[in-house]
């Protein structure tokens, strides 16, 4: 996790130097945030993705409380990229693939509010492209997007353990049947 925070440092440092980044961020969640931390992961332009919480009242949740549904927060993920490279409508525009987002209970396997679907915009301009992004998507499905769509008030990172756990854990049984799975249907690579 030092590392990991260490090597994105130092790109922000170094790239405007160089010229060649543009970093922005977007926080969506859409289930189980190990999930969605390995699908982000492997998108052109990502640099950076940290599991987390967003979304609900409660100060610095911690994971019994969020996973126990008492914090309004809901699992997410906070990706860093590069806007030169890939845009923050690319990015949404994937978001509307990983998932069932006409399901307002949860993502498959895991229901209720703190795995919603669920769109946390930076800015008002994010909120409109993930509002436009939206719209041209519903007709892609036979029931109306359930996915929230809200801006961002604080994002509080997950404990480390949390942390690329797909990668670090690739014999756990959530890895293995729900993660595995969802990384194979939409054709990416299992870390």
């Amino acid at each position: 996790m030092i590392l990991k925070h260490f090597q994105l440092l130092l790109l922000i440092f170094l790239c405007p130097l160089l010229g060649k980044a543009k970093l922005e961020k977007a926080t969506v969640g859409a289930g189980c945030f190990w999930c969605v931390e390995a699908i982000y992961e492997q998108l052109p332009g990502v640099t950076d993705v940290v599991s987390g919480y967003a979304g609900g009242p409660e100060k610095n949740p911690k994971y019994r409380q969020v996973a126990a549904g008492l914090t309004g927060h809901a699992e997410v993920v906070q990706i860093t990229f590069d806007s030169e490279k890939t845009s923050f409508r690319e990015l949404i525009d994937y978001f509307w693939k990983t998932h069932d987002v006409t399901d307002g209970t949860g993502v498959w396997p895991d229901f209720g509010p703190q795995y919603r679907s669920i769109i946390l915009a930076h800015n008002e301009a994010q909120l409109h492209t993930a509002i436009a992004s939206r719209d041209a998507a519903q007709s892609q499905f036979d029931k109306p997007i359930a996915t929230q769509i809200t801006l961002l008030e604080k994002f509080y990172v997950a404990e480390d353990y949390h942390q690329d756990f797909v990668r670090f854990n690739p014999n756990h049984p959530y890895v293995r049947n729900i993660a595995y799975t969802k990384l194979d249907k939409l054709g990416l690579k299992r870390p």
